[in-house]
C-alpha cells in the first residue's frame, strides 16, 4: 500500500515511468511445494494407499503378502528414482507425475481384470483382459514427456505391481508389460510427429499379438488342421490386440497437451508447433526489423546443427533462437543489422546511453515474451542469451572519450574529479548467466553469427580463428559457467559452428552479363591457363551474396 502511494507520488512529479514489467506470477505455495520433503511423503503415501486399495479390492488370495511385496517394490522404485534420476527426485511434480501416471494405469488394470473376471457380463470373456490391458500407457507418457530414462523406470516398476494384482504374480501378464513397455519406449526415442505415437502404438500392438500368440491368449489354434479353427474369433482376439496399442497410444496423443500444461513440461512435439513462423512477433519483425529477423533464422540454423551434434534438444534451440531478440522490435534502428546507409543513430549518443538501449532489448524481448504468453523456457533463454558479457564496442568507445576528456582536462587545468570516470559494470548485461546447454548453444550461436558478417572474404582460416576466439573469450569471461558443458562438447560445437558457416558463406563464381562476347578460342596446342577460370572478369557482376 505505502509503495503504492510513493509510486504514485513519483509519476505525478515526473520522476517515474507509469510503465511496469510484466512478470509471470508465480504462487509461492507451489514454488515451496515443489521441493518440501513432507510433499514428496505425502506423495508416495497416497501412492501406497492406492496400491492398498488395488491389491485389497476383490476376492483373491493373500492379499496381505501381495500388498507386503508391492510396498518392498515401491521402496525399490523410489530408491531407483532416487539414485539414477536426482533432478526428478528433487522436483515434487516430477515425482508426482511418474508415480500418478503409474497409478492410473494399475486402476485401470485392476478394473479391466475385475470385469473380465467377474463373470457379469457374457461377452467380456476372462480370457480376453490379457489383450486389452493397457501395457505401454505409463511408458508412453513418461517416455514422451519425461524421456527414455523415465520410460523404462515406468515399463519396469508397472509390470512387476501389475502382476500381483490380481493374486500370485502372473508371469504372462508380467513378461507381456515388460515387453510391451520396452517397446513402447524404443519407438518413442524422439517423437517430433504425433502420428510417430501411432506408429509406436502400432508396434507395440504387434509385440502384444505375438506375446499372446505364445501364451495361449489367442486361439486354440490347431496347426495341424486349419480349418477345424474358429478363424473370426482368432481374427477378433487379433484386432484387439493390435488395436490394444494404437488405442492405447491414441488416448497418450490426447492426454500429452494437458499434462504438458499442468505440469510444466515442453515436448518436441509442441516445439515443432511453436516454430511455426507466422508468430506475430515473427511476422512484426519481418517487417520492422528484416535484419534481425534474418539474423534469428542463422542463428536458429548454427544453434540446431550444434545441439545435434551434443545430443541437446535442437528442436528447443532452433525455436528459442528466433525469438532471442524479440525485444530489438522496440528500437530496431539502433541495431546494426537494422541500420540504413544513410545514418548511424549511435553517433548522436554518448556511449553509455547507446549501451543502455542495446542491453534494454533483454528486457523488452521479456516484456514482449510474457505478453504473448510464450514458453518459459524461450523466455528463460531471452534473459540468458548474453549473460553478464561486456557490450565491448561501447565500453571502448568510453574509454576512448575518457581518456581524451583528460587530455583535454590538463589542457584546461581541470580537476581529476570533475572528470566522471567509466564503469564497466554500467556496460554489462544484467544476466542471468546461461543454465542449460541449450542456453549456451544459442548464445555463443549469436554472438558467432553477429560477429562472422564483419569478416571480409571468409576463408576456412579466418571462419576457425573467429569461432576458437569468440569461445576462448566466453570461456575466460566465465559465461559458462552456470551451464554443464563441458570442454570436449564445446570443441563439437565449435566445428560444428565452423562448418555450417563455411557453407553459408561460401562464395559463387562470377556470372558473365548477357550478350557478353565469349572470348576467342585458344590454340589447342598451347596449354590452357587453369586459372583463366577463376578470374573475375572486368565487366562481370559483383559475386552474389546468396
Amino acid at each position: 500500500m505505502f509503495d503504492l502511494s510513493k509510486r504514485g507520488r513519483l509519476i505525478r512529479r515526473g520522476l517515474a515511468s507509469r510503465k511496469t514489467r510484466r512478470r509471470r506470477a508465480r504462487s509461492e505455495l507451489l514454488r515451496k511445494l515443489e521441493y518440501a520433503p513432507y510433499a514428496k511423503v505425502a506423495i508416495f503415501a497416497i501412492f501406497a494407499g492406492g496400491l492398498a486399495f488395488l491389491v485389497f479390492s476383490g476376492q483373491q488370495a493373500e492379499p496381505t503378502k501381495n500388498f507386503v511385496i508391492a510396498l518392498l517394490v515401491l521402496a525399490t522404485a523410489i530408491t531407483q528414482l532416487w539414485i539414477n534420476q536426482p533432478k526428478s527426485f528433487a522436483q515434487n511434480s516430477r515425482i508426482l507425475l511418474v508415480f500418478g501416471v503409474i497409478l492410473v494405469q494399475l486402476a485401470v488394470t485392476k478394473l479391466l481384470l475385475v470385469l473380465f473376471n467377474s463373470g457379469n457380463y457374457r461377452f467380456l470373456k476372462p480370457e480376453m483382459a490379457g489383450l486389452i490391458t493397457p501395457y505401454a500407457f505409463a511408458p508412453l507418457v513418461l517416455s514422451v514427456l519425461l524421456g527414455r530414462q523415465h520410460g523404462l523406470y515406468a515399463a519396469f516398476f508397472v509390470s512387476l505391481w501389475s502382476s500381483m494384482l490380481f493374486g500370485p504374480i502372473d508371469a504372462p501378464l508380467l513378461i507381456t508389460s515388460l515387453i510391451s513397455g520396452f517397446t513402447a519406449v524404443s519407438l518413442t526415442l524422439q517423437v517430433r510427429r504425433r502420428s510417430k505415437l501411432i506408429r509406436a502404438g502400432f508396434g507395440v500392438g504387434l509385440a502384444i499379438w505375438l506375446l499372446s500368440l505364445t501364451f495361449g491368449l489367442i486361439g486354440p489354434i490347431n496347426w495341424f488342421y486349419p480349418t477345424a479353427n474358429d478363424w473370426g474369433m482368432i481374427g477378433v482376439q487379433s484386432a484387439l490386440a493390435i488395436g490394444n496399442g494404437i488405442i492405447t497410444a491414441t488416448i497418450v496423443g490426447g492426454a500429452l497437451p494437458m499434462l504438458e500444461n499442468v505440469f510444466g513440461i515442453t515436448t518436441d512435439i509442441s516445439w515443432l508447433e511453436a516454430s511455426d513462423l507466422n508468430h506475430p512477433l515473427l511476422r512484426r519483425m519481418t517487417i520492422e526489423a528484416p535484419g534481425t529477423y534474418h539474423h534469428s533464422l542463422v542463428v536458429a540454423n548454427l544453434a540446431e546443427a550444434a545441439a545435434e551434434a551434443i545430443g541437446a534438444n535442437a528442436t528447443l534451440c532452433r525455436v528459442c533462437s528466433y525469438f532471442h531478440d524479440v525485444g530489438k522490435l522496440v528500437k530496431p534502428e539502433y541495431f546494426t543489422e537494422n541500420m540504413s546507409f544513410e545514418r548511424n543513430p549511435h553517433d548522436d549518443l554518448a556511449p553509455s546511453m547507446s549501451a543502455l538501449i542495446i542491453i534494454a532489448h533483454v528486457k523488452e524481448g521479456v516484456d514482449l515474451a510474457l505478453k504473448h504468453r510464450l514458453n518459459q523456457r524461450i523466455i528463460d533463454i531471452i534473459q540468458e542469451h548474453h549473460g553478464t558479457s561486456l557490450v565491448r564496442y561501447f565500453y571502448q568507445r568510453a574509454l576512448q572519450q575518457h581518456e581524451d576528456a583528460r587530455a583535454g582536462g590538463k589542457i584546461m587545468k581541470l580537476r581529476e574529479d570533475d572528470i566522471p570516470d567509466v564503469h564497466e559494470e554500467s556496460f554489462r548485461y544484467s544476466g542471468p548467466k546461461p543454465q542449460t546447454k541449450e542456453s549456451a548453444i544459442v548464445s555463443l550461436a549469436d554472438t558467432v553469427e553477429s560477429a562472422s558478417r564483419s569478416l571480409e572474404k571468409p576463408t576456412p582460416q579466418k571462419i576457425e580463428t573467429l569461432v576458437n576466439e569468440l569461445l576462448e573469450e566466453r570461456i575466460s569471461d566465465r559465461q559458462l559457467d552456470d551451464c554443464d558443458l563441458t570442454l570436449g562438447e564445446l570443441k563439437v560445437i565449435a566445428e560444428r559452428f565452423r562448418f555450417t558457416l563455411l557453407m553459408m558463406l561460401h562464395s559463387r563464381i562470377a556470372y558473365p552479363k548477357a550478350g557478353h562476347k565469349p572470348a576467342s578460342p585458344r590454340d589447342e596446342s598451347l596449354h590452357p591457363d587453369v586459372m583463366a577460370a577463376t578470374r573475375k572478369p572486368e565487366t562481370a557482376p559483383p559475386v552474389s551474396a546468396a
